[in-house]
């Protein structure tokens, strides 16, 4: 096995373990010391099933996590998949039958509800921006505005939808804003010294820097040493005189104020990406439901 594949496995088995861990600790959360409710209204030993029904159109996601979550709680579970993950769905579509425990079934519920719901609403989200910027050459990114220890299944769930994922985190990516600026006491010193600390560390990684103003631009073009420029809170007016000042130097991306409404116009100014917080931080999960039966 090459280098390249064993690195690969690695992060297949780091990100197994990161799920894994979240699924125990939102199981703990939900169920603490038992499923008092189930536990005392249906006898030990009960089977049923019960089937994931989409209650209105949209894009799912979280099928891949659910299937996780029913094998955690109880390895003995069936699960049958109908649709997969990333797939458009519509009101009365079934998404996949689960069948064994009653007890095992009511205790995956709600966790795979959550999970489900929330990553088909930004996956829907996102498919509509998507879709807002046909014919054009920008793409959209999510940010780092997402529900604390959910970033991966939010992030995940952006992917599924069309859309691009910005940095995960702090740390694999340099992305040097406004408040690092005015600390650093301007754009050339934190640059400068984003660079030297890249060096030093051996840090194989980008450095996107934010600007507010044209002026700004200019200082950055001036300074040089980074991968992208993020425009931050520019009308599409200047924002398209900003992507014709940079003219293809760097990888231009729009920031602020970016909505569903105005996404379209903005990438008609010429920018390679859009950022849009709102993807995770404010959408809408999608309705469904897990009915139950009882077992033929």
């Amino acid at each position: 096995m090459g280098r390249h594949m064993v690195i690969m496995e690695q992060m297949k088995q780091e990100e197994h373990d990161y799920l894994r861990n979240f699924i125990a600790a939102a199981l703990k959360e939900d169920i603490g010391d038992g499923d008092h409710t189930s536990l005392s209204t249906i006898p030990a030993g009960k089977m049923g099933e019960a089937t994931l029904i989409v209650k209105e159109q949209g894009v799912l996601a979280g099928v891949a996590e659910a299937l996780a979550v029913f094998a955690q709680v109880d390895s003995s579970l069936q699960v049958e998949v109908f649709i997969s993950d990333g797939s458009n769905v519509k009101l009365g579509d079934v998404a996949f039958k689960v069948s064994g425990s009653i007890h095992g079934i009511l205790a995956a519920e709600r966790l795979v509800l959550n999970i489900m719901q929330r990553m088909s609403g930004i996956a829907t989200a996102t498919r509509r921006i998507t879709q807002a910027l046909e014919g054009t050459a920008t793409r959209v990114l999510d940010t780092r505005k997402t529900t604390p220890l959910m970033r991966f299944l939010e992030k995940k769930a952006v992917a599924l939808g069309g859309g691009t994922n910005h940095r995960f985190g702090l740390y694999d990516m340099i992305l040097i804003k406004d408040n690092h600026v005015d600390y650093a006491g301007g754009i050339k010193q934190a640059v400068e010294r984003a660079n030297q600390y890249r060096t030093e560390q051996g840090k194989v990684i980008p450095i996107e820097v934010e600007v507010r103003n044209l002026d700004e631009v200019r200082q950055v073009l001036e300074v040089g040493g980074v991968e992208r420029i993020m425009l931050d809170n520019f009308s599409v007016e200047l924002l398209r005189e900003a992507v014709a000042i940079i003219d293809g130097r760097y990888v231009t991306e729009a920031s602020g104020g970016i909505t569903e409404e105005n996404a379209a116009a903005y990438a008609a100014a010429g920018v390679d990406y859009i950022s849009m917080g709102a993807l995770t931080h404010s959408v809408k999960s999608l309705d469904m439901s897990l009915k139950a039966k009882l077992s033929d």
